[in-house]
């Protein structure tokens, strides 16, 4: 089977967050059961492009609107990626150090997608599956369908996953302008609430939608800003399935980015040299639990609360516990969370930013992970916690539902709560201190959370079996 993944992300290429590891990882598991995926992504001017070699592959023109422009399809020259990486050059408008975060987005990911498909249009023989990841890529099935130049494709099969349905890619008509000439018929394919909608549009035009959890999956039908009645109407054709890990890269036995390895019968010794190693690092006590936090730090992962809860937290419990707080963001929530350090040295600390190798260092460290997220589709830092035996500390959301039991359970491993409040996070922080004092409970916990398998190979059975099902 030949499957074309087209995304605005892939790890090591280029991640801003869970979509770039999705994307780096569910190919190259396909790839090893034997089928012949790949990925295709904007060329971005990041490290990994400068530090690898790369072929050329394909040369292309087209338009978008009355621009017209040529592109360039680079190829990954090694195959060390385990897949074939494509990059799409379009000169000026993708070839830029960051994925996101520019004023003319909306044009930038409109021309990346016109540009795959004319590329996928120059195939000799056509994919099977053409898998598309989130808003970036969701105008693509509408193209792939109804662009008169683009017939060629009509008859292959979609797939979108979403990853993340706040972000929908929304813009105004006037925007129909840059999508090759398309059947005016099929306009309200494009429209919601009076705008095109690119994840809308990809839902209604793909074979079959699939999110990222089980619990994300029903959860969109009453809280997916705006297109609950979208989904709700399409639910026949959207299916749930929750991600895994790469445990190639995120191994506490070979972690390259880790000082001491350890596997399940030896983690109480090496991750204690790693704790005591990182708080030495960051001026925080080793004798007491690391509660860290490794995200972005916006409204969705519920960041604005932290400042608030840590600092109650620690004055409740007379700075029973650390806290090293990994992210970037908002400003302010940035600001609050460094105004703590002043407040209490020696058991707190920030890195304002996100470097790879912290995180895999904080995630070898700690005791545990908190997540309090507001929205989390499925979340893969618990799943990298408790990999490292780091037990999670969650709101019992979307994945955090499907991916952690509480330890009030007979075979709990983790810490849930139900509201992205003070309150609840307090309260779960309390809970950690107590049970990190019962080294018995705690090891049991460890133990059990590292023998967890969320590994991709069973993951992407079920994806085979969602490709099979609409071949």
């Amino acid at each position: 089977m030949v499957i074309v993944h087209v995304s605005a992300e892939c790890y090591p290429m280029a991640k801003a967050g869970g979509l770039g590891d999705v994307v780096g990882a569910l190919p190259k598991y396909q790839a090893k059961l034997g089928d012949d995926a790949m990925v295709v992504m904007p060329m971005y001017q990041t490290p990994f492009l400068q530090q690898n070699k790369w072929e050329l592959h394909f040369k292309g023109n087209t338009n978008l609107g009355d621009w017209f422009f040529d592109y360039t399809i680079i190829k990954e020259s090694t195959g060390k990626l385990g897949f074939n990486l494509y990059l799409v050059d379009i000169h000026g408008l993708l070839d830029r150090p960051k994925i996101y975060g520019y004023p003319d987005d909306t044009d930038r990911f409109i021309g990346f997608q016109v540009a795959v498909v004319n590329w996928l249009s120059h195939w000799k023989s056509l994919p099977d599956i053409v898998h598309c990841h989130d808003h970036q890529a969701g105008l693509i099935p509408f193209m792939m369908k109804y662009c008169f130049d683009y017939q060629k494709l009509q008859f292959v099969k979609t797939i979108v996953s979403i990853h993340n349905a706040q972000y929908q890619g929304a813009m105004g008509w006037e925007k129909s302008l840059l999508i090759p000439r398309w059947d005016t018929w099929k306009n309200g394919l494009l429209e919601w609430n009076n705008s095109i909608n690119s994840l809308a549009t990809a839902v209604k035009c793909a074979d079959k939608v699939t999110t990222v959890s089980h619990s994300y999956m029903q959860q969109l039908k009453f809280q997916s800003n705006g297109l609950e009645a979208l989904f709700e109407y399409e639910q026949g054709k959207c299916v749930g399935i929750l991600n895994g890990i790469d445990t190639e890269v995120w191994n506490p036995a070979t972690d390259p980015m880790v000082a001491y390895h350890y596997t399940a019968t030896n983690v109480l010794v090496e991750k204690k040299k790693n704790k005591n190693a990182l708080c030495a690092k960051y001026n925080l006590d080793p004798s007491k639990p690391l509660i860290v936090f490794i995200g972005r730090l916006v409204g969705e992962k519920a960041a604005d609360v932290l400042p608030g809860a840590i600092q109650h937290a620690m004055d409740k419990t007379d700075s029973g516990a650390n806290f090293f707080i990994i992210g970037a963001g908002d400003t302010a929530t940035e600001s609050a969370l460094n105004y703590l350090v002043q407040l209490y040295p020696g058991n707190y600390n920030t890195f304002i930013g996100y470097d790879e190798k912290v995180g895999h260092e904080a995630y070898a460290s700690a005791d545990f992970l908190l997540m309090p997220s507001r929205v989390e589709p499925c979340g893969l830092n618990q799943l990298y916690a408790l990999r490292y035996g780091t037990i999670p500390m969650v709101r019992d959301t979307g994945g955090l539902h499907d991916t952690v039991v509480d330890m009030g359970d007979p075979d709990g491993f983790g810490i849930k709560f139900l509201h992205a409040t003070e309150e609840d996070i307090v309260y779960s922080i309390e809970r950690a201190i107590a049970v990190y004092q019962d080294k018995n409970q705690m090891n049991k916990m460890i133990q059990f959370a590292m023998n967890i398998d969320h590994s991709w190979e069973s993951v992407v059975e079920e994806y085979k079996k969602v490709y099979e099902s609409i071949l």
